[in-house]
């Protein structure tokens, strides 16, 4: 009976992404994402260039080795103009496959953005900022490793040799251009203290994504918002709250939660050091069944310098818990950034 479940869900898996109902890839930590999350964030840093990398893993307590595994690598960097303003310009590389059929994305983005000073001063400033995006991406499937209800065979098993009726199913892979913008407004009050805001719309030229010859399956545009920020508590103490909002077609999955930073203090050579620690509720939608708590999330994430860490644990509470014992996804974070001789001071939050 157990193998049985495990073969349901990762057929359910697997033909719920050959229709494009459902939704993007996405990250727990996507303020660890910041290219990902919105096009206008590029660019946007305290410090001259950023690298990230991003690792994600879910459903491995059910699909084995056929979990979804997601991986992101990012460059961008900050381009002064006149006294206040900046440029910033950026590329996103990022894969996605899943389940026991390959269904597979790569995607190759460029991104820019203008950062335009509304007021403030050396310390406070309020940023109005728009950035877009453009890139080409591929996607893939094997079809020989599919399996279809017409070969479940009553049994708790699969006839692979029975005919399934999808004889036009014979677009295994195919690229196609995606283009994205997004607008960001923040303000910083001073080093501990900012909030932001921002939206962006995905997917702007809805390209077709069926792999049936002849038919035309437009990928759902994808609208984020999101918001956050750094609140001081006391002199080694701060909260970062955020909350992201994504609607896809008839989708929509909710994060909202907060950490707690804890600064640890100027080591020597005026170090600088602070340890996060969170927790993060997401809630999504179920076409038919309405809106469920999906996962609670568990973070926790250490800054050192320029170099920052995270690391968090998805805890399925939805009904796929008894297939997946709670066991939801995990994910890595790395973040370097190269700062130089910074003269400007703050002016955008601490990501």
């Amino acid at each position: 009976m157990k193998r049985f479940r495990q073969l349901v869900l990762a057929c359910f898996v697997i033909l719920g992404s050959l229709s494009m109902n459902a939704q993007d890839i996405h990250f727990s930590q996507f303020y660890l994402s910041p290219l990902n999350l919105n096009p206008a964030m590029t660019g946007v840093m305290n410090c001259n260039v950023r690298l990230v990398a991003n690792y994600r893993n879910q459903w491995a307590s059910v699909l084995k080795s056929n979990a979804y595994n997601t991986y992101s690598v990012s460059y961008d960097q900050r381009i002064p103009v006149g006294r206040y303003d900046f440029f910033g310009v950026g590329g996103t590389f990022w894969g996605d496959k899943a389940g026991e059929a390959e269904f597979a994305t790569v995607t190759g983005k460029l991104s820019a953005s203008y950062s335009k000073r509304m007021g403030g001063g050396r310390k406070e400033a309020h940023y109005l900022v728009v950035g877009a995006e453009g890139g080409v991406a591929q996607r893939s499937l094997d079809f020989l490793k599919l399996r279809w209800g017409a070969q479940h065979n009553g049994a708790g098993g699969f006839d692979e040799t029975a005919a399934t009726g999808e004889d036009n199913l014979n677009n295994d892979n195919f690229i196609f251009a995606d283009i994205a913008a997004g607008l960001l407004w923040f303000s910083v009050f001073d080093e501990n203290n900012s909030f932001y805001l921002g939206g962006a719309f995905h997917h702007l030229n809805r390209a077709n994504q069926s792999f049936y010859e002849g038919e035309e399956d437009f990928l759902y545009s994808r609208f984020t918002l999101h918001a956050g920020g750094e609140f001081e508590i006391s002199r080694k103490v701060g909260l970062v709250p955020g909350v992201i909002a994504m609607f896809q077609g008839p989708s929509f999955q909710v994060n909202s939660g907060t950490s707690l930073k804890f600064l640890l203090g100027s080591g020597r050579g005026g170090d600088q050091q602070a340890f996060h620690l969170g927790a993060w509720v997401r809630v999504s939608n179920a076409i038919e069944s309405g809106v469920l708590t999906d996962a609670v999330i568990l973070q926790t994430r250490f800054d050192y310098n320029q170099f920052s860490i995270g690391f968090s644990y998805d805890v399925n509470v939805s009904a796929l818990k008894p297939a997946s014992n709670n066991n939801g996804a995990f994910e890595f974070a790395l973040v370097y950034k190269f700062c130089g001789n910074l003269s400007r001071g703050v002016y955008c939050p601490n990501w």
